[in-house]
């Protein structure tokens, strides 16, 4: 039975990180089964976050850019991961909470991922993996990976681009002009 169930899970993960970014299956900062599709035609800008980072005040430049792009379609997701210097230690109740409080953060929140290692989450093996416009490892908290309305990767961004900066706010008003 045990065998089932590993090869169960093993055929489940292969065919999320071989199909489209929005058959992925995620769990919200609540823990709720979700994906990508509730945010279908949107342009999306996925973030690894963490609270206790030298770039965590990002959060207050990423929350910026959500109110000003939203309207027209643009979702910023936030993904806690503890993989880079142990930066994201809180549960998802203690991020949820310091998101919130420190940087009044409405745009989504998931659960805390993987990324590093042999079993990165199926989402950053996707927008990591070798044919991806964001290929090679994520190299620390905040890398920025911009996605199309078409659901295709269109750029990478590394933590020390501001969510201000010229090439990214360039980059996301293009993504939203393509309807």
């Amino acid at each position: 039975m045990k065998l089932l169930t590993l090869a169960m899970t093993a055929l489940a993960l292969a065919s999320a990180t071989a199909g489209p970014l929005d058959s992925i299956p995620l769990k919200d900062i609540d823990g709720k089964d979700t994906s990508l599709k509730a945010y279908a035609g949107k342009a999306l800008l996925i973030v690894n976050v963490a609270s206790q980072c030298g770039y965590t005040p990002q959060y207050a430049g990423l929350e910026a850019l959500y109110r000003k792009y939203k309207e027209q379609g643009l979702m910023v997701l936030g993904f806690p991961c503890n993989d880079f210097g142990g930066q994201e230690p809180g549960s998802n109740d203690e991020i949820k909470t310091f998101c919130s409080s420190n940087y009044s953060v409405t745009f989504p929140i998931f659960d805390k991922v993987a990324i590093k290692g042999a079993s990165p989450h199926p989402l950053y093996a996707a927008l990591t993996a070798k044919d991806s416009p964001g290929a090679g490892e994520v190299g620390w908290n905040f890398t920025k990976y911009l996605v199309g309305r078409d659901g295709k990767i269109i750029a990478k961004f590394d933590s020390a681009v501001e969510p201000d900066a010229a090439e990214l706010t360039a980059a996301i008003e293009k993504a939203l002009a393509v309807k």
